[in-house]
């Protein structure tokens, strides 16, 4: 770590769990962030600021003018570009350190193993079912942690997936795939700080992670209701009939 690096990630190494130990851990982590939207801005440019090393950013969508009412990594003038561009250009302002790499295309599932070689946390910032589902199927084939947020309305949700854990549960034990269209932004609408506060969240247990401090929400989920600004917390419990914990039963 050079002078600038001590400068910059200072008040990081003045906390005794993480001190210059826990820095360099970050600066030597890579992480993937599939989804540019309103959770992975404010994951990409906490985790950017933070110093993680290595970001993959994974987005086949562009900047629209409606997105920007929560979408804060992006602005005005990238409005019709690619969202892992406008996202990238932003987190080189914010940190010209970090390594970036931008995938704009949406990826089966060999191309998600592939990407996820040198990967050390997934973090899932998507608002599909079915790239939820994919990216449980690879995090539990390749014993990656996976950090999941959700949020509509005035409701958020946020977990870790930690298959390296013996016995804790996947996104499928929650959620039965039945091929169903997930309720999204632009017909439900959003309060565009819950977004900030579930994204901000991820970050957190994203770093956690990385540096191995504190305890994971792995095997917990948080729920928050804003309009009340109520957190309920629920254990989870791996089923017994998860075809992705347990296959070919």
């Amino acid at each position: 770590m050079n002078d600038d690096q001590l400068l910059r990630y200072s008040r990081h190494i003045l906390l005794p769990q993480v001190d210059i130990a826990g820095q360099q851990a970050l600066l030597d982590s890579h992480v993937m962030i599939v989804g540019l939207g309103g959770l992975g801005a404010p994951v990409s440019m906490y985790l950017a600021a933070a110093g993680v090393g290595s970001l993959t950013l994974v987005d086949d969508d562009q900047v629209e003018l409606s997105n920007l009412q929560r979408q804060i990594v992006h602005g005005q003038p990238d409005i019709g570009r690619d969202k892992v561009d406008s996202a990238a250009d932003r987190l080189r302002e914010l940190n010209p350190d970090v390594s970036l790499q931008r995938i704009k295309q949406r990826m089966d599932k060999s191309d998600l193993v592939s990407a996820c070689e040198k990967v050390d946390v997934l973090v899932d910032c998507s608002d599909n079912f079915a790239t939820r589902f994919l990216l449980n199927e690879v995090s539990k084939a390749q014993q990656l942690p996976l950090v999941s947020g959700a949020a509509i309305r005035f409701e958020g949700q946020v977990t870790v997936y930690d298959p390296r854990q013996p016995g804790m549960p996947c996104y499928r034990c929650l959620y039965e795939d039945k091929g169903e269209l997930e309720q999204t932004c632009s017909e439900s609408g959003i309060l565009a700080p819950i977004l900030s506060m579930i994204g901000g969240t991820q970050a957190v247990e994203t770093i956690k992670l990385l540096m191995n401090i504190g305890d994971s929400l792995a095997g917990r989920l948080l729920i928050l209701d804003a309009l009340t600004m109520n957190w309920r917390e629920i254990r989870m419990k791996q089923d017994p009939d998860c075809p992705v914990c347990h296959p070919g039963q």
